[in-house]
């Protein structure tokens, strides 16, 4: 017969067993007693009748003394429970909380209250976790919300009972909080809204001392710190009716110098020139939970540069590291166990996972704001997303850490005991077995194990700390006595085995960098760092094509980088990347010099997007807008633009030399680059500017970009091309702003602050050398050029050759609808008829005398070779120019055009493969680009970069690669002349008036 008894509403389907049967039925019999005693019926006849839910509780009163204590003390609390259920009634409970008016109540029997509504609510939270009828992450959510609420509410008595005192003047009375400018912050577990079962709660409480509302300001910090004494005894204080929760404020800047109460100022002091690391990883949680919230907002956002840094922070991981041997040392956890272990801070435990997360949190949350979370399961879900970790980890850690947090509960809730350590003899272990809802120890204590030694593995894995070192990722080199003033034979020995051919000059070497020569080993933090990392060095060297030269190379190195802790630490971290670090130094000059110079663009090649596809523009925005928008002011913005900039061409540039990306690939994404990049710096230049002299009416700000730019085919150090182009209300005159300027000396003015943004050396380095001299009258004309005015321009004005440029030119930043004018005015433009006769000479006679002029410097001056990329340039311009390629190819890459364009029947275009050696060409310019600057011939360059060219252009040894370049220059050379006779006499045709043919 079914069983249709009113029942408690708590829900779930896990049934404790009790560790004592014979105990657990007398309890029960006690809470009936205790039902009768307050004439609870209903709880009576419930209890009298069995069954699993009764059995349940007879368990818990058996498995927990202090549950049990508040069942019998407090039976209504269970009684409530016919009417409503468990999960209504915790939310009611904690909305009581939030919405006690202490001026009504009184202070004492304020405090009473939040007692009782923390009592019954815990008890409710915990039969709802015994029960199954939670996950871990509800409980820890509802007990997260009933702090907040109390410690929101005692908060507030206290505001406004120092306003009604007369010790504070706050600007709403009716609404103490608000614009009181004292707020709390939630740290650690309560900042997350993860708080456990009897934690207690970290609390930081600042205050604006310029806000005004201390009625005597020159007492501020006393009178606020005896408030927050008073808010620690309203929660934290035992009673006759509990405690609400135990409070610490040690979490606060240097606690044993510093007030309980302190300036925004001074904090801000304090971390931007004393915060260390675990403050940084403190702070990723915090939270504010009291008092003036959006006070707490606006701090939190001032504190981002200190918590999330510009650059990957690898250093962060040692102190992360150090932080957990400390813990280990002093606790003495050195093994993973059952009996007396501690699941917060033992090996493989709770506090493993945070560390995990937060030291990687810390390494990438500046460049990668979607890392910024509180919550620990969430931060793994974002460091699944961006790459950082596999989603097997993500899944095991999260249901790992959930799994320990649940275990933790059941530790505390057995006597509301602040511990995390289990029991150490049978019968405690088999009563959090119980808890837990095994059926014995010894299932619960393979689980637990299982999960242990699975999160010791993934913290070994990434911290590398040495528990189960893989000699496969830090090599056992034999090299420790390089670093002493004598050379040592077996070291020695052992530099010539793996291929060093000098092991004295390489051991030399080895020795200068630990006597602090370089700025980068002057610290002793930075000479362990790299002790830890030489083996791995000296054994990835050593797999170079010649192992003597890439140390000497990595010394060259070593001697420009202006810190080393950060570097080291990289390399620490990350073991794996030293073979791409060995390409770069072996064969690519502008690429090492770019990381000694900023070493921070080597974080680039940490990206877990390094290996995927090259991003296209729209990809590259939306990575760079959450890198901006912390921003505080213009001058960051254009930092963060040139960090931004030179990691991701130097990315492009790695990718290039080691092949991950094919070279077709390198010229749109170095465009790429430069469009988000300029669009950016002219949204904040346009912006900063308008600050001062405001905006013309109707105004609209378009870049074009000419030249490589302009055909998508910039290579590593390229310039850019510019021409800024406007437009503007017809009747306007000036701009509106405090100091407006007249419309043309506005545009000029702004295309000079755009200049100077783009090419300012700052201690990031600049972001484009730019030339404007395309426009229309060159350096004769105005820097900025209305959009009427180029159109009448190219129309009467321009020479032939400017006509060739506008072919490689497209809009790349600045207002769209502009954009699309100057896209379709450039068609119309190009669409005009013109004698085609008259082309060919002017593009013959320019080709004639720029070879005269500018000879080719060397077998590599691919540009201005006979048959070089000018040959190919000028073809593909001069069949866009005579409707021999369709003018929907303008702006697009020379082989495009090439390929689309009819040459017609002439075997010398058939046989030279126009499109084929174009694009050969472009490969071999955007990999000779990476190598040394000024480079005749192919024995000068690096020999890495050597073997890379060769590999480029399909030749089978360095050695073939000047003759097969020549031939294709020859074959070029002929079909250009089969097209265009050079003819050295002929002069470019005039624009406008006379001829009238461009």
């Amino acid at each position: 017969m079914a069983d249709d008894r009113p029942g408690l509403s708590i829900g779930g389907d896990i049934r404790p067993v009790p560790l004592d049967p014979a105990k657990a039925a007398a309890w029960l019999a006690d809470l009936r007693k205790a039902a009768a005693a307050k004439e609870l019926a209903r709880l009576d006849a419930f209890l009298a009748g069995g069954g699993p839910e009764v059995d349940a509780l007879a368990a818990i009163l058996d498995l927990s003394t202090h549950l049990n204590a508040e069942m019998l003390q407090h039976p209504e609390w269970l009684e409530t429970l016919f009417d409503q259920d468990a999960r209504t009634r915790i939310d009611a409970l904690i909305a009581e909380a939030a919405h006690l008016d202490g001026g009504d109540l009184g202070e004492t029997a304020m405090m009473g209250e939040l007692r009782r509504i923390k009592r019954e609510t815990c008890l409710l939270v915990a039969l709802r976790d015994l029960f199954g009828a939670s996950t871990v992450a509800e409980t820890t959510a509802d007990l997260s919300a009933l702090a907040e609420a109390a410690i929101g509410a005692a908060m507030r008595f206290c505001l406004a009972d120092a306003h009604r005192a007369g010790k504070l003047k706050l600007p709403h009375p009716d609404q103490p909080e608000r614009g009181c400018s004292i707020f709390v912050l939630g740290m650690g577990k309560l900042g997350a809204g993860e708080l456990n079962y009897s934690s207690d709660v970290d609390l930081i409480v600042f205050f604006d001392a310029g806000a005004g509302i201390a009625a005597d300001p020159g007492e501020a910090v006393d009178m606020f710190s005896r408030l927050v004494r008073r808010l620690v005894r309203m929660i934290g204080e035992r009673t006759a009716g509990g405690y609400v929760f135990r409070t610490d404020l040690r979490l606060r800047p240097d606690p044993g110098a510093m007030p309980l109460a302190i300036s925004t100022d001074a904090a801000m002091t304090y971390y931007e020139g004393s915060g260390r690391n675990w403050e940084r990883a403190a702070m990723i949680k915090a939270r504010p939970i009291a008092g003036d919230r959006a006070a707490g907002e606006a701090f939190l956002q001032e504190l981002t540069p200190f918590v999330w840094r510009r650059y990957l922070d690898f250093a962060a991981i040692a102190d992360i590291q150090a932080m957990k041997s400390r813990i280990d040392e002093h606790r003495g956890f050195d093994d993973i166990a059952v009996a007396g272990h501690n699941v917060k801070l033992g090996r493989g435990g709770i506090r493993e996972v945070e560390f995990f997360v937060q030291a990687q949190q810390l390494i990438a949350g500046g460049r990668s704001p979607a890392l910024r979370q509180r919550r620990t399961d969430r931060a793994l879900a974002a460091l699944t997303a961006g790459g950082w970790i596999a989603a097997d980890t993500e899944r095991e850690l999260s249901d790992d850490y959930w799994f320990l947090r649940r275990i933790e509960h059941c530790i505390q809730m057995v006597a509301d005991a602040q511990t995390h350590t289990l029991p150490d003899d049978a019968d405690g272990l088999e009563r959090i077995a119980r808890l837990a809802g095994y059926e014995d120890r010894e299932a619960f204590s393979t689980a637990l194990l299982e999960r242990l030694r699975r999160v010791d593995r993934h913290f070994t894995r990434l911290f590398n700390d040495g528990r189960d070192r893989d000699a496969d990722v830090v090599p056992e080199g034999g090299f420790e006595r390089l670093l002493s003033t004598d050379d040592d034979p077996e070291s020695l020995a052992r530099l010539a085995e793996l291929g060093y051919a000098r092991p004295a000059d390489i051991a030399r070497i080895v020795r200068s960098w630990n006597y602090g020569r370089y700025r980068a080993t002057r610290s002793e933090a930075a000479r362990e760092r790299l002790a830890k990392v030489m083996p791995m060095l000296l054994t990835a060297f050593a797999d170079a094509r010649d192992p003597d030269a890439a140390i000497a190379a990595f010394d060259t190195f070593l001697a420009g980088l202006p810190a080393g802790i950060q570097f080291f630490s990289l390399i620490a971290s990350n073991p794996r990347i030293l073979d791409l670090l060995a390409l770069i130094i072996t064969s690519s000059p502008m690429l090492t010099e770019t990381m000694a110079a900023r070493p921070h663009v080597f974080d680039a090649l940490l990206d877990p997007a390094f290996f995927d596809e090259v991003p296209d523009r729209d990809l590259m925005a939306a990575r760079l807008a959450p890198f901006l928008a912390d921003a505080q002011g213009y001058e960051d913005v254009l930092a963060r633009l040139r960090i931004f900039a030179s990691e991701q061409r130097f990315l492009v540039g790695a990718r290039l030399l080691s092949g991950v990306v094919d070279v077709a690939e390198a010229g749109p994404a170095f465009s790429n680059i430069a469009d988000v990049v300029l669009d950016a710096t002219l949204t904040a230049v346009s912006d900063a500017f308008a600050e001062r002299h405001g905006q013309v009416p109707g105004a609209r700000v378009a870049l074009l970009g000419m030249g490589r730019l302009g055909s998508r085919e910039l290579t590593a150090g390229s310039d850019v091309d510019l021409i800024l182009l406007f437009d503007h209300d017809p009747a306007a005159e000036e701009s509106d702003g405090e100091k407006p300027l007249p419309v043309n000396v506005y545009f000029a003015r702004l295309t000079q602050r755009l200049i100077a943004a783009l090419t300012a050396p700052m201690r990031e380095g600049v972001l484009y050398e730019v030339d404007f001299r395309l426009r229309p009258s060159g350096n004769m004309g105005p820097l900025a050029t209305h959009i009427d005015r180029f159109r009448r321009y190219q129309q009467v004005e321009a020479w032939s050759w400017e006509r060739m440029a506008l072919t490689r030119s497209r809009p790349v930043a600045g207002d769209s609808a502009l954009r699309d004018m100057v896209t379709t005015t450039i068609t119309e433009l190009l669409a005009e008829p013109r004698d085609p006769a008259a082309v060919s000479r002017d593009v013959a006679a320019m080709r004639a005398r720029i070879e005269r002029e500018k000879p080719p410097k060397g077998p590599l001056d691919l540009k201005l070779r006979p048959g070089g990329l000018i040959d190919l340039e000028f073809l593909a311009q001069w069949a866009l120019l005579t409707g021999r390629a369709p003018l929907d190819l303008v702006g697009h890459p020379t082989a495009d055009v090439l390929a689309a364009a009819d040459f017609g029947d002439a075997a010398a275009c058939i046989e030279a493969n126009l499109p084929g050696t174009m694009r050969c060409l472009t490969a071999v310019i955007q990999v000779l680009r990476l190598g040394p600057g000024g480079v005749g011939d192919v024995s000068e360059l690096p020999p890495g970069l050597r073997e890379r060219l060769a590999r480029t252009i399909g030749a089978e040894s360095p050695e073939e690669i000047e003759p097969q370049l020549e031939a294709d220059a020859i074959a070029t050379r002929r079909a250009f002349e089969t097209l265009l006779p050079l003819d050295e006499e002929a002069a470019e045709s005039p624009p406008a008036g006379a001829t009238r043919q461009r």
